[in-house]
């Protein structure tokens, strides 16, 4: 188990946060990965937080386990399982600056996406689009949730047009990240992440998850979420900054 306070001190904020998006929050969480990039390598990051995301799956798939649309996961997935291969095939065989610079690059992109559309824009493939639209952003849904946890935008890009109702949005959104959650474990094991150390932090941690994910539930009634996201998307965007400034000097 990992003992540094250092992490420590970065790692529960971001559990909490991923908890508060699994809770209603959604978006929040993605500001976890960057987070914990700033003690610890990205590559180990991103395999500590990994079973903890699937521990919160669980809650949101059996939930919504009678709600969701076949059509839309039976592109998605296969397509975002490619995606997930050209993650693990970055991860495995350029440097940890680049991966770094990578993760930066793509906090950077996520914020000011989701401020974009706090602020009323949007960036969505018509309703109409062909299907190899849908598979494209499938296969990038994948590679950004492999490097970084980070596979929502490409994913409601498909997603949000499509109008469905909100328990079908929600059932299909918490089944394809519970699927290729399951799909990114063989690309860190052969990795080597799932280490002992890595399995007894994310262990740790993993109570912080659940009670922010009740957490998110209870405040996400009781609270303005507009100014909750504007201060966490620009605090994910300095996050990032500062990653490709390390990547800079490395």
């Amino acid at each position: 188990m990992l003992t540094d306070p250092v992490f420590y001190a970065l790692a529960v904020p971001a559990v909490a946060l991923m908890g508060l998006a699994k809770g209603g929050f959604s978006g929040v969480g993605a500001v976890a990965m960057p987070l914990l990039a700033l003690a610890i390598s990205p590559v180990q990051a991103a395999a500590i937080l990994l079973p903890i995301l699937i521990v919160q799956d669980v809650v949101g798939v059996w939930a919504f386990r009678r709600t969701w649309d076949r059509g839309i996961l039976t592109l998605m997935v296969p397509s975002a399982a490619v995606g997930i291969f050209l993650g693990y095939l970055m991860a495995a065989q350029v440097s940890a600056t680049a991966v770094l610079a990578t993760l930066g690059a793509i906090s950077i992109a996520f914020a000011a996406h989701r401020l974009w559309i706090a602020r009323g824009g949007r960036v969505q493939a018509p309703s109409n689009a062909p299907r190899w639209v849908g598979a494209i952003l499938g296969a990038l849904s994948g590679f950004t949730s492999q490097i970084a946890h980070a596979g929502q935008p490409p994913f409601q890009m498909w997603v949000l047009p499509k109008q469905l109702e909100p328990a079908v949005f929600v059932g299909t959104n918490a089944i394809y990240f519970a699927a290729i959650n399951w799909l990114k474990v063989p690309a860190y094991a052969a990795l080597g992440q799932f280490t002992r150390q890595n399995l007894t932090t994310a262990a740790v941690l993993i109570p912080v998850a659940i009670a922010s994910t009740f957490a998110g539930v209870w405040l996400v009634r009781r609270v303005r979420a507009e100014r909750f996201y504007v201060i966490i998307y620009g605090l994910m965007m300095l996050v990032g900054v500062q990653l490709l400034w390390e990547a800079w000097r490395a």
